[in-house]
């Protein structure tokens, strides 16, 4: 298979879920295929690319993760087109400059046979098929239309999206630099729902106001 028709199936089933789920209300945007290190995929909410002189937006796929199941792909594709109507509907869906998902983002993804839960410093994030989705991509035939993928896995190489080695063993200097910041006793706490932060020098239970929310913590390793 040639990677241009990975991006047409992808295209495809943009249109196809667009249809389905969105009333066909999302304009055209940019699928792309790039590596995506330690994430499935990502919607750029600025106009990044240029349509012969119309300015479009982007969703790109994790050319690592093509190697998962279709249904699982279809499930980031979608996720993806849930920022996008966000994004043209001025829902605010994250914070922390797009990383941390919140009850918005869920309800939004909730509402189109996705299933999400909550994971540290990310938020709802984490996306599953529901299984009338998985019905859905049986019935248009996806099953097994991906069948090219990168194989450089930035994990499974030890390379973090920072682009730094994450195997530090050998570097005494810069292992003690770490270790030092990592006993840091100051603790950053976050609203699910809004993203209003705070910082703690002691472990503490806060609520937010404004959405009667418990704020959590921000583990380091997130």
């Amino acid at each position: 298979m040639k990677i241009s028709e990975e991006v047409m199936f992808l295209e495809n089933a943009f249109d196809a879920l667009n249809e389905r789920y969105f009333e066909s209300a999302l304009p055209k945007i940019a699928i792309t295929i790039q590596s995506t290190p330690r994430a499935h995929g990502h919607f750029t909410p600025w106009d990044s690319w240029n349509d012969d002189g119309s300015p479009i937006k982007e969703i790109n796929m994790g050319a690592e993760s093509l190697k998962r199941p279709v249904v699982e792909i279809i499930g980031t594709l979608l996720h993806e087109m849930v920022h996008y109507y966000c994004c043209i509907n001025n829902i605010k869906d994250t914070s922390r400059n797009g990383s941390y998902h919140n009850k918005r983002f869920k309800e939004e993804c909730e509402k189109r046979d996705l299933i999400i839960s909550r994971a540290p410093g990310i938020g709802f994030s984490v996306t599953l098929p529901s299984n009338k989705l998985v019905d859905y991509v049986c019935s248009q035939g996806w099953n097994e239309k991906i069948k090219l993928f990168r194989t450089f896995d930035f994990v499974e190489m030890g390379v973090e999206s920072n682009g730094e080695s994450a195997d530090n063993t050998g570097n005494d200097e810069n292992a003690q630099k770490k270790e030092k910041k990592s006993k840091s006793s100051t603790r950053k706490y976050i609203c699910p729902c809004c993203g209003l932060s705070i910082r703690a020098t002691k472990t503490v239970r806060v609520a937010c106001m404004e959405c009667n929310e418990q704020l959590e913590e921000v583990h380091k390793d997130s």
